[in-house]
């Protein structure tokens, strides 16, 4: 299974920094994928979710307001202003994580199509965590 390395960095420091199979991104003009491998490309990224395919198969979503990516053949760097890990041990931890998730995204968007999208989404990564 190929693999490289992802960096996700914010003002506030490492968000993830983790080997991961494939991780999708939500780039200006939609979601693209990106897996081992993939064209050097250096792109801004919107308000979203990206979401990391792990080792184990399974994914982390990750909420961000805004940024830009770097990728090559073997790592991908996203330099965030803001981002918000869906993540928890227990649904306390999990609620707090989505309360996080969802401000950081009301904070920022303009837009009430973009707040629909992006708390949907939010949801269903939430769901794979219960």
């Amino acid at each position: 299974m190929d693999k490289f390395k992802l960096e996700i960095l914010t003002p506030d420091g490492v968000i993830y920094d983790d080997n991961a199979v494939g991780v999708v991104l939500p780039g200006e003009e939609g979601e693209f994928g990106v897996l081992a491998g993939h064209a050097s490309l250096t792109t801004l990224l919107e308000a979203g979710v990206v979401d990391v395919e792990k080792e184990d198969k399974s994914v982390e979503s990750i909420v961000i307001n805004w940024g830009v990516a770097q990728v090559d053949e073997g790592k991908v760097v996203i330099l965030v202003e803001g981002a918000a890990p869906i993540r928890g041990e227990n649904e306390s931890e999990i609620a707090k994580a989505l309360d996080n998730a969802k401000k950081l995204i009301n904070d920022i968007a303009d837009s009430g199509n973009a707040i629909a999208s992006v708390s949907a989404k939010i949801e269903s990564a939430a769901q794979r965590l219960i």
